[in-house]
């Protein structure tokens, strides 16, 4: 069974980054995608998929699984806003956690996971390697 994370990004240029950062780790065999979609929005509001598989092989049950997704977290006005100009959506089959952390290092503090199907345990984790530290008032 997979997991779904979401993270986003204020910035487009820091969700591609993470993409090939996870890319560069399967090479590494340190975690299996199955697949990852970066998704940004552009300054009209269009939502716009850079998916790395190509939906006609994949099939149409993930374009519907993208799409729903998408739906839900640009669409919805409240989640929408919150989302940032790019947000990176991966489906993971498998992972080694502590050395997928430890590569992440060059993300914190950069962005906000959004959504996750993790443990708790393994979402604290990996919301403390991304998130970006809540404004001190």
């Amino acid at each position: 069974m997979s997991d779904l994370i979401v993270v986003a990004f204020d910035d487009e240029a820091t969700a591609f980054d993470l993409r090939a950062a996870l890319v560069r780790m399967q090479g590494d065999y340190l975690l299996e995608i199955e697949d990852i979609v970066v998704v940004t929005r552009s300054t009209d509001g269009k939502v716009v998929l850079h998916q790395a598989v190509n939906l006609t092989a994949a099939g149409a049950a993930g374009g519907g699984l993208w799409g729903a997704l998408i739906g839900l977290l640009f669409l919805n006005p409240l989640l929408g806003a919150a989302v940032g100009a790019g947000a990176v959506c991966v489906l993971v089959r498998r992972m080694t956690g502590d050395k997928v952390l430890a590569g992440l290092a060059e993300f914190q503090a950069k962005g906000r996971v959004i959504q996750t199907s993790l443990s708790d345990e393994q979402e604290a984790a990996l919301r403390a390697a991304i998130d970006t530290p809540a404004a001190k008032t």
